[in-house]
């Protein structure tokens, strides 16, 4: 197996865990250092989950209108109001399956897959998509 580095960011803590379960999976976050309400970035990398999120911070720093901030913690108020107070169990990891994109079979993939592109003009292509266009959006088909 090739094991390749990936760097992945978040604001989903639940996936914070997942370092527990998985070996292979670590978690850094930025150092802040708190002072009431103001928020000070260390611009230090360290190991471990952030215990809370500064998306709100980030956009004060940035210069978001006032009405803007205040809304947004509105909404942190009430999705910590109602959110859930356990995580995944580890047994259903494994047994989680990902949505496919698309469904298994449908006409507009099947005639996608048929085509060859290399060989169309690109009037002819133009014309496909509005045909598909026609048939599948505007009928609803």
């Amino acid at each position: 197996r090739l094991k390749p580095r990936t760097l992945f960011a978040t604001h989903y803590h639940e996936l914070v865990g997942l370092a527990d379960l998985l070996p292979l999976v670590s978690n850094y976050n930025v150092a802040v250092a708190e002072e009431g309400d103001k928020v000070i970035f260390l611009h230090q990398i360290v190991p471990g989950g952030a215990d809370q999120s500064y998306g709100i911070h980030v956009g004060q720093l940035a210069g978001l209108p006032r009405d803007v901030i205040n809304r947004a913690n509105e909404i942190l108020q009430e999705l910590e109001e109602h959110a859930p107070t356990t995580a995944v169990e580890p047994s259903r990891l494994n047994s989680v399956q990902q949505m496919a994109l698309f469904p298994e079979s449908s006409p507009i993939l099947d005639e996608l897959q048929a085509l060859d592109v290399n060989t169309m003009s690109p009037l002819e292509a133009i014309n496909k998509l509005y045909e598909w266009k026609r048939r599948y959006v505007d009928k609803g088909e």
